[in-house]
């Protein structure tokens, strides 16, 4: 799978092991930023990871800031975007499972690199659902999207 990762200062440091972590699972990364713990304003970051997923350029995202809140409000300004902040195991999978979350954000401040690797292990792990009720809600929010 393509996976595109970026982060803003707060994030940088766990970034690092979050890069390694998903290239030893086999998936090509491509790393956005930032590239130094020199402060950035989390939406720049955001906009540059999704606009490689609206292009097709990677298959799902995975943005690390202080809370992840941030970016993820930043993330879902963005058109075909479904991005979420998970910070248990079973959000990770289960956004992918029932919601087709795209892009996973994880807060620095909340979890540390134990965890997150197996958040991010769990939500790359995880495939959308074939049932008609998460596919016709998934569905539901794309007509959402397309009404800005």
């Amino acid at each position: 799978m393509r996976i595109v990762i970026g982060s803003d200062h707060a994030g940088f440091p766990l970034k690092a092991a979050i890069v390694e972590f998903v290239r030893g699972l086999g998936h090509e990364v491509e790393d956005v930023g930032s590239h130094s713990p020199e402060p950035v304003d989390f939406p720049d970051i955001a906009r540059a990871l999704t606009d490689r997923i609206a292009a097709g350029q990677a298959d799902r995202g995975l943005m690390v800031c202080g809370t992840g809140v941030g970016a993820s409000i930043a993330a879902n300004k963005v058109r075909g975007i479904r991005a979420a902040v998970c910070h248990d195991v079973h959000s990770a999978h289960q956004s992918v499972e029932h919601d087709d979350v795209n892009v996973m954000c994880i807060g620095a401040q909340i979890v540390g690199p134990w965890l997150a690797k197996d958040l991010v292990a769990a939500y790359l792990g995880a495939e959308f659902s074939t049932d008609e009720d998460c596919r016709r809600r998934v569905a539901k929010l794309a007509e959402l999207d397309a009404a800005r």
